[in-house]
C-alpha cells in the first residue's frame, strides 16, 4: 500500500450487513414516558425495563457506551427521572447514568472549551461505579491551529497548537489525577487545519514530535486511560498517519460524521491500526452524512427521540466494535444526541447489533 495515497478514497465500500430495527423491548422510548417529576437538588435515576436491564447483560464488561456529555433534560423517562436544568444535570446527572444498564462510560466535551480543574474531575469520579470510564476531550488551545472568531472561522495561528507543555499542563495532569481508574482515552480531536495541512509530511512530522512528547500513561494511577487521537481532514488519513499513530503507542479515533468517510470504509484505517498487535477501540459516533453540527440541533433538539435513523452508520459500528470485543480488547463508543436525535436510544439500537454479532 502507497504510505502517501489517502486511505480511503479509493477504497470501495464494504458490504454492509442487511440493518435491522431493534424490537420494541429495545427501545426504552416505545411506550408513553412517565409524567415528569419536579426538579430538585438530586437527579433521581430511569428504573428501565426488564428487557433493557436484560439487553445490557448480554454485553460484555469491555464495551463502554457512552455519551458525548449528560446534561439533557430531554433525557427524562430515558436516563433521568424528574424534569432538571442543565446545571444540575451536567453537576450531579452522573450518577444517574452510572444506573442505566447500557452507560459505562462518558464524554467530557467540556474540556476542550478550556481547562477543567481537578477538582471537577474528581467530583465526576466520585458519582460513577467501578468500571465506568471517561473519555476527555484535550482542549482547542493545543488542538486547534487556528485561534477562531465567533462565527467559528480561523482569524489567526494558534502558537500553542500541538505543544506538549498545555496538553500536560492543562488536560493530562488533572485528567488523570482526577479520574484515576475511571480515566478512559485522552483525546486530542484535532480541529479542521484549514491550510495548516496542506503539507501532509511536515504536518505529520510535527504530529509525530508532539506524541513523542507526551509523559507515559502511569498504569498504577489509570490503568484503563491511553491517547487518542481524531483528525477532521479526510485527505491526511493515510497508512503513514496510521503507522505514526501505531508507532507511538497512540490509538486511531474512528469518528462517524461529517468530512470524514462512511464508517465502514475507516474501518480499514482501524484494521491497519491492530495489524499484528490488536488495542482498544476508540470510535464517536457524532453526526449523519450531510448534517452539520448547527442542523442537527436544530433538528432534533430536545434529544428525546430517534429522529432520523441511520441503519447504515449503526450496522458499520457494529461490525467494527465486535471485532474489537472478539480480541478480548476494550471498545470505548461514544454518542451523541446529534447522530439520530437521541444518544441513549441510538445506543440501545447499537447495543442489540453488537450483541446479535456476539
Amino acid at each position: 500500500m502507497n504510505d502517501t495515497l489517502d486511505l480511503f478514497g479509493d477504497a470501495p465500500a464494504s458490504p454492509l450487513p442487511a440493518s435491522s430495527e431493534p424490537s420494541p423491548a429495545a427501545d426504552p422510548a416505545a411506550g408513553e414516558l412517565p409524567k415528569k417529576k419536579p426538579a430538585g437538588k438530586v437527579v433521581a435515576p430511569w428504573t428501565p425495563d426488564a428487557a433493557l436491564v436484560a439487553l445490557g447483560q448480554r454485553l460484555p464488561p469491555n464495551l463502554h457506551f457512552g455519551t458525548s456529555s449528560w446534561s439533557y433534560p430531554g433525557w427524562h423517562g430515558l436516563v433521568y427521572d424528574g424534569q432538571y436544568t442543565e446545571s444540575l444535570l451536567s453537576r450531579k446527572g452522573l450518577r444517574a447514568c452510572g444506573q442505566h444498564p447500557l452507560l459505562r462510560a462518558a464524554g467530557i466535551d467540556r474540556g476542550f472549551y478550556g481547562p477543567i480543574p481537578l477538582t471537577d474531575y474528581m467530583q465526576y469520579a466520585a458519582q460513577v461505579p467501578e468500571g465506568f470510564r471517561f473519555l476527555v476531550k484535550a482542549p482547542a488551545s493545543v488542538c486547534d491551529a487556528w485561534l477562531r472568531g465567533p462565527d467559528g472561522a480561523g482569524r489567526l495561528p494558534n502558537a500553542g497548537f500541538l505543544n506538549p507543555e498545555i496538553a500536560i499542563r492543562d488536560c493530562i495532569v488533572p485528567a488523570t489525577g482526577g479520574l484515576g481508574q475511571h480515566c478512559g482515552p485522552l483525546l486530542f480531536q484535532l480541529s479542521p487545519l484549514a491550510g495548516v495541512g496542506d503539507d501532509g509530511p511536515a504536518f505529520l512530522a510535527r504530529l509525530d514530535a508532539f506524541l513523542a512528547a507526551l509523559p507515559p500513561l502511569d498504569p498504577t494511577l489509570t490503568p484503563h486511560a491511553c491517547y487518542a487521537v481524531e483528525i477532521r481532514d479526510a485527505a491526511l488519513l493515510t497508512p503513514r498517519y496510521i503507522r505514526l499513530l501505531r508507532d507511538r503507542g497512540v490509538r486511531f479515533c474512528l469518528a462517524a460524521r461529517d468530512r470524514l468517510p462512511p464508517v465502514a470504509r475507516q474501518s480499514a484505517a482501524q484494521a491497519l491500526m491492530d495489524e499484528g498487535a490488536p488495542g482498544p477501540l476508540v470510535l464517536r459516533w457524532m453526526l449523519r452524512e450531510g448534517r452539520s453540527y448547527a442542523m442537527a440541533e436544530k433538528a432534533y433538539g430536545p434529544f428525546d427521540k430517534i429522529v432520523e435513523p441511520d441503519p447504515e452508520t449503526r450496522d458499520a459500528i457494529a461490525d467494527v466494535v465486535a471485532r474489537t470485543l472478539r480480541t478480548g480488547q476494550p471498545a470505548y463508543v461514544i454518542v451523541s444526541n446529534n447522530a439520530e436525535g437521541c444518544a441513549p436510544l441510538s445506543i440501545a439500537r447499537l447495543a442489540e447489533a453488537i450483541a446479535d454479532r456476539l
